[in-house]
């Protein structure tokens, strides 16, 4: 008797993984005689601070289920954190939700919120990929639009916004913010802002504000949800350490739907980010490390005849050289450098490559050096 076969394969209606077709050109980096400089994920390579280090480790004995919702110290760390740190205002703890790292999160919301085929999600034109794939996951319609007015009568369920920008570091100002949160409101979507980049700011004159700002939102977080991770400013990738804040019914509705998934935090890591959220010390360690790491890559870009368009903020330099990015891709391969085709983030991308800075330095400096020659 033959096996049954599954009737329909979930896989089967997403894109490709877009990292998996780099394995040629990988395979060229990494035969450079000086060793491969990858730039193409921005996976953090510093050590974690020792302050965030020695909290794991003392609640490290955690035999029981951690609490879905997060700890009171976590959500209260978290508070205090954006209201330091990015001036966010009016935000109560029960609205907070820690998440098992932002990629999750951003997955699984438009299931999490009960969309369907005749929902629209709408995501920025050039985008974290993962963003489209969650929509897709929940079987609803995907629209890329940067401007709202393109969407004509339709009226979305789910609007996300990113900035500073993956891949370009575009930075979104507070008038900008403003319309979307207005149109969006006038409208009943949700607003989910990915604010991951949010400490790592380059440019004065271009700053970058939370949706959950007063200057965007006046206070009120109604239909607005900030997505935040410590992944980039406290290098906690590998701790998968992330928490959404915002709309207070609506994080309600997402920690009803995660108790029952069983999507929990564990309770050392919780006590970690407690750790990271109260300490700004080890972040300006960081954002001053990745501030050199751009000051040594950028000034290698520019002087191999790249331009560098946008980047003012992020861990990324969104460049081009006029020609189809695989064809950049593959050059700058020859050179032992593997970089990601901005194809991956959008058809606009196709001319552009990402550039990570998520590099050691001794990486960042071989990468100028080859770019140089």
């Amino acid at each position: 008797m033959s096996e049954a076969k599954p009737t329909s394969s979930l896989s089967a209606s997403l894109p490709v993984f877009p990292w998996d077709t780099l394995a040629d050109v990988t395979a060229v980096a990494r035969a450079h005689p000086d060793g491969i400089v990858d730039l193409s994920v921005g996976t953090p390579v510093d050590e974690v601070a020792q302050v965030v280090r020695n909290a794991l480790a003392a609640a490290s004995s955690a035999p029981g289920y951690p609490t879905t919702a997060g700890t009171p110290e976590l959500r209260a760390a978290a508070v205090n954190a954006l209201r330091r740190r990015y001036g966010i205002t009016d935000l109560a703890a029960d609205a907070v939700l820690p998440v098992i790292g932002t990629k999750e999160v951003i997955a699984w919301l438009p299931t999490l919120l009960n969309l369907r085929s005749d929902d629209v999600v709408v995501v920025p034109e050039l985008a974290y990929p993962t963003y489209e794939v969650g929509a897709r996951l929940a079987g609803a319609e995907v629209v890329a639009a940067d401007s709202l007015t393109q969407l004509g009568p339709r009226n979305p369920k789910l609007v996300y916004v990113n900035s500073p920008s993956n891949p370009t570091g575009a930075v979104l100002g507070v008038e900008h913010l403003r319309k979307v949160v207005e149109w969006a409101r006038s409208r009943g979507a949700l607003v989910a802002s990915d604010e991951c980049y949010l400490g790592l700011g380059w440019d004065p004159d271009a700053v970058p504000v939370s949706v959950l700002h007063p200057s965007v939102c006046g206070g009120d977080h109604t239909g607005l949800l900030a997505i935040h991770s410590l992944s980039k400013t406290s290098s906690l990738a590998g701790y998968r350490a992330g928490f959404v804040a915002g709309d207070p019914a609506v994080v309600a509705e997402l920690l009803a739907v995660r108790k029952h998934a069983g999507m929990m935090v564990p309770t050392p890591i919780q006590a970690a980010m407690v750790a990271a959220l109260d300490d700004d010390a080890h972040e300006e360690v960081q954002k001053e490390r990745y501030a050199h790491r751009r000051e040594v890559l950028l000034a290698a870009v520019l002087g191999a005849g790249f331009t560098v368009d946008h980047s003012e903020a992020g861990l990324y330099l969104w460049a081009t050289r006029g020609e189809p990015c695989r064809d950049t891709v593959a050059s700058l391969a020859e050179r032992g450098i593997l970089v990601a085709p901005g194809e991956f983030y959008g058809p606009r991308g196709g001319r552009y490559v990402r550039m990570a800075l998520t590099a050691t330095d001794e990486r960042i400096d071989a990468a100028a050096r080859r770019l140089s020659s």
